[in-house]
């Protein structure tokens, strides 16, 4: 082997760095890309966010426009959060927490929101249908935009 050919095959401190540089830089931006995660136990998965406009700050894409059933209402246990569409295009959030004695909603049936604790049913506006809870479930701002969910 001459020495040219060992030169050319001879690992540089600069090219092992560069290199190492830019497989952090792929692992990241594959990390970033991913839309993926567990369900836990959220009734529904959100979409990957489609909305054109940052939500801003305060605000969080929670699921896509086609998750929630009209007439019906979708449970998102990770998120602590209630979402309902009444009626098409009416979509309304709620915080996941019984007003009766703060037990976490256990999940919907039909068109009700149940919390299993003390036996409370609210209707798809948060409203007390059922059991000990006297008072509405906590509205949160929700806003449709383009195929997502925005809540506030």
């Amino acid at each position: 082997m001459t020495s040219n050919a060992l030169d050319r095959t001879t690992l540089t401190r600069r090219g092992l760095l560069g290199g190492a540089g830019a497989v952090a830089a792929t692992v990241a931006l594959a990390a970033c890309g991913s839309a993926g995660g567990s369900a836990g136990e959220d009734t529904a998965v959100a979409a990957a966010p489609t909305t054109t406009t940052p939500p801003g700050p305060d605000a969080k894409v929670v699921a896509a426009v086609t998750d929630v059933p009209v007439g019906g209402a979708v449970l998102l246990a990770s998120e602590r959060l209630v979402l309902t569409q009444p009626t098409e295009g009416d979509f309304r959030a709620f915080t996941a927490l019984c007003t009766h004695q703060g037990c976490n909603i256990t999940g919907v049936e039909d068109d009700r929101i149940v919390c299993n604790c003390h036996g409370s049913r609210f209707d798809l506006d948060g409203n007390p249908v059922e059991g000990p809870a006297k008072r509405p479930l906590k509205v949160r701002s929700v806003e449709a935009r383009g195929a997502d969910l925005v809540v506030d």
